[in-house]
C-alpha cells in the first residue's frame, strides 16, 4: 500500500528534524538500528543507490531535480543553475520551461538568490517567502511574482568548488507566498549535499556538454510552445504574448507542465479547449 499523505507529512517532520540536527552538528543523519525508514527516508535511499549508477554530470543533476518536486514539500518548480569559469551563468536541467525563464530573469537582471549562492563566497542558502516584497532582490522578486511565483528557495550546490569544476545552485520555486519554510530549507540542503558528493564521483562537470543539452532541449520546448501559441493565436485571435500568457495560466490551472501542455494542443488541437 502507497504511504499515505499523514504518513508522508510526519515523516517529512521526523525526518527533516534529524536533518535539522545533523545539518547544525556537521554530521550525517542516522536512524537507530532496525528502525524502519518512512517514505522520505526511502526516497532519499533510492535516490542515493540511483545517484551512485549515475554515469554523467548531467544524469545526476537531472535525478536530482526530479527527487526536489518530489520531496520537498512546498516544491512547484525545481532548476539548477551553474556557474562558468568565466561568470557566466546557465540553466542545464529543470521540471519546467517556466523555471528556466526565472532563472534567466535573475542571469539579465545580475541579482537573485541563484546567483547569490552559486558564488563560492556567497551563502549557503537565499531565499524569498514573498517574492512580491523581497527586499534583498527588489527588481527580481516583483517580476517573478508577476509570472505567477510566490517564494523561492536556492540552496549552494558544489560549496566546496576547485577549478576546472563550476558553481551552482539548487532553486526551488513554489506558486504560493510563503510556500517554503524551513522543512522545506533542510530537505533542499540534503538535496544540494548529495548532488554535490555524486558530482565529485562523475568526472568534472563539462559546461559546454551541459549548455548544448541544454540548448537542445530549450529549442525543442520552444518550437513545440511556438506551434501551440501558434494554433491559439489562428483559433482565438491573440497576438503572441496573450497566447504565451494563455498557456501558463492554463498549465498552472491544469496542474501540468507547460511544454506537456504545449504538446498536447499542437498535436490534438482539434479536440481540446483551454479553460
Amino acid at each position: 500500500m502507497p504511504p499515505s499523505d499523514e504518513d508522508w507529512s510526519l515523516d517529512r517532520t521526523r525526518f527533516t528534524a534529524d536533518a535539522e540536527k545533523a545539518i547544525a552538528s556537521g554530521q550525517v543523519p542516522t536512524r537507530d538500528h532496525g528502525a524502519p525508514l518512512g517514505p522520505l527516508a526511502q526516497q532519499f535511499a533510492t535516490l542515493t543507490y540511483s545517484l551512485l549508477d549515475a554515469a554523467t554530470a548531467g544524469e545526476v543533476l537531472q535525478q536530482i531535480v526530479d527527487a526536489a518536486v518530489r520531496v520537498v514539500p512546498g516544491a512547484d518548480l525545481v532548476s539548477i543553475t551553474l556557474r562558468s569559469r568565466d561568470g557566466k551563468f546557465h540553466t542545464p536541467v529543470e521540471t519546467d520551461p517556466i523555471a528556466i525563464e526565472l532563472d534567466q530573469l535573475q542571469y539579465d537582471l545580475l541579482e537573485g538568490p541563484c546567483l547569490d549562492v552559486a558564488d563560492p563566497a556567497g551563502p549557503a542558502v537565499a531565499s524569498a517567502p514573498d517574492l512580491a516584497v523581497a527586499v534583498s532582490w527588489p527588481r527580481f522578486g516583483p517580476k517573478a511574482a508577476e509570472r505567477g511565483m510566490g517564494a523561492v528557495l536556492s540552496t549552494a550546490l558544489l560549496p566546496d568548488v576547485q577549478a576546472p569544476r563550476l558553481s551552482g545552485a539548487l532553486n526551488i520555486y513554489s506558486r504560493e507566498r510563503y510556500g517554503l519554510d524551513q522543512t522545506d530549507q533542510a530537505v533542499a540542503l540534503l538535496l544540494a549535499t548529495h548532488a554535490s558528493l555524486a558530482l565529485a564521483h562523475t568526472e568534472a562537470v563539462d559546461a559546454s556538454t551541459l549548455q548544448a543539452e541544454q540548448l537542445r532541449r530549450a529549442i525543442n520546448s520552444r518550437d513545440v510552445i511556438g506551434q501551440a501559441k501558434g494554433i491559439l493565436m489562428a483559433r482565438r485571435g491573440l497576438n503572441a504574448d496573450e497566447a504565451f500568457d494563455l498557456l501558463r495560466h492554463s498549465s498552472q490551472h491544469l496542474n501540468v507542465k507547460l511544454v506537456e501542455l504545449a504538446e498536447t494542443i499542437a498535436s490534438r488541437h482539434s479536440e481540446l479547449d483551454l479553460p
